[in-house]
């Protein structure tokens, strides 16, 4: 039923930006967080930052400083500001969304991914 559409990835040189943008989920009661995941060449698939319907904001410490995710209330879209980039930041990054564990959404997915953007970041 939730279907979610990833944008804005690309080649960046370091120390530039990219602004990442998934469509597809409205923020109803049945959607208690929405976050950004990537996964490295060899490696496994991490958190990179997360946010409640609330506003409530979470990063790892490898992003602190350099991204921001936010939404827009309106319609749904979740967003990741990426400044400062990074050689390291490379990976496919993931828009994710978790239902409420509420009796009310206990017809929706636990959980909703994008089908993953390609960020490549040169030295």
């Amino acid at each position: 039923q939730v279907q979610l559409v990833e944008s804005g990835g690309g080649l960046v040189q370091a120390g530039g930006s990219l602004r990442l943008a998934c469509a597809g989920s409205r923020h109803t009661i049945c959607i208690s967080a929405m976050g950004w995941y990537r996964q490295a060449p060899g490696k496994e698939r991490e958190l990179v930052a997360t946010i409640t319907s609330a506003g409530i904001t979470n990063y790892a410490d490898s992003v602190k400083g350099r991204f921001t995710i936010s939404r827009d209330n309106g319609n749904g879209t979740l967003y990741l500001q990426m400044n400062t980039l990074k050689p390291e930041d490379t990976a496919v990054y993931y828009c994710n969304a978790r239902r409420s564990t509420v009796s009310l959404c206990s017809g929706y997915s636990p959980s909703y991914w994008g089908q993953g953007t390609q960020v490549t970041v040169s030295s």
